[in-house]
């Protein structure tokens, strides 16, 4: 019986709070890690974490995630676009705030991103965005990160 490859953790690295939080769990499951993004991000020094930069063009770094996301995989990522992409290639895909996107609950993010996009563009000066950061989020995405990574390591 050949063991199944390495889980690989996918990271669009660009504003993600929780690369620390990754890195520390990913070792303890002895998974691999790629941190993918178009500027240099100190990774531990590990022989299962890889910087990979991609050029600066636009969803470089997306294109790059979703072409190696795979059954294997967790990526990583506040994108519902790049959700979509990834649930279709297979794999686990978590927000930052531990939110998981799912082939049930992606239909509806992706509305209601246009949906946002279109009042966003609308209304000059008035914007939005996502609450800050808390430790109750940092708390929910180490709980479902460890949740998914159990799953996969099965």
């Amino acid at each position: 019986m050949t063991a199944a490859p390495p889980v690989t953790i996918l990271v669009d690295a660009d504003a993600c709070p929780v690369k620390d939080e990754i890195y520390r769990v990913a070792d303890r499951f002895k998974a691999h890690v790629r941190v993918v993004s178009n500027a240099a991000f100190r990774v531990p020094v590990s022989e299962r974490v890889k910087r990979v930069i991609v050029s600066d063009s636009f969803d470089a770094a997306d294109d790059w995630i979703a072409d190696n996301a795979t059954t294997r995989s967790v990526v990583i990522t506040a994108d519902i676009l790049l959700a979509e992409r990834c649930l279709k290639a297979g794999a686990a895909v978590l927000a930052h705030n531990g939110k998981p996107f799912d082939t049930a609950s992606i239909g509806s993010a992706v509305a209601t991103r246009a949906i946002m996009a279109d009042l966003r563009s609308g209304m000059d000066g008035i914007g939005g965005g996502p609450p800050p950061f808390s430790k109750a989020d940092r708390s929910r995405f180490l709980q479902s990160l460890d949740r998914v990574l159990t799953t996969l390591a099965r």
